[in-house]
């Protein structure tokens, strides 16, 4: 289905890139990113979309959390 492991991110900052690659066998596990001094999380959103002529799962923004100093 998705051979290379990448996903499609909707939501959260714009700087966020639009593709990002999971690790094998992680599909329909939450998505963390560090992003300057916080974390944006990302959950699968039980759909899929045809991207490149790839199709793959798609996970949306949900949430930040900051990171504690």
């Amino acid at each position: 289905m998705n051979p290379s492991n990448l996903v499609l991110l909707q939501g959260g900052p714009d700087d966020l890139p639009q593709l990002w690659a999971m690790p094998p066998g992680g599909h329909a596990e939450p998505v963390k990113i560090l992003r300057h001094n916080a974390y944006e999380h990302f959950e699968f959103a039980y759909e899929y979309r045809i991207l490149h002529g790839e199709t793959m799962p798609v996970y949306r923004w949900t949430y930040r959390t900051y990171i504690a100093e």
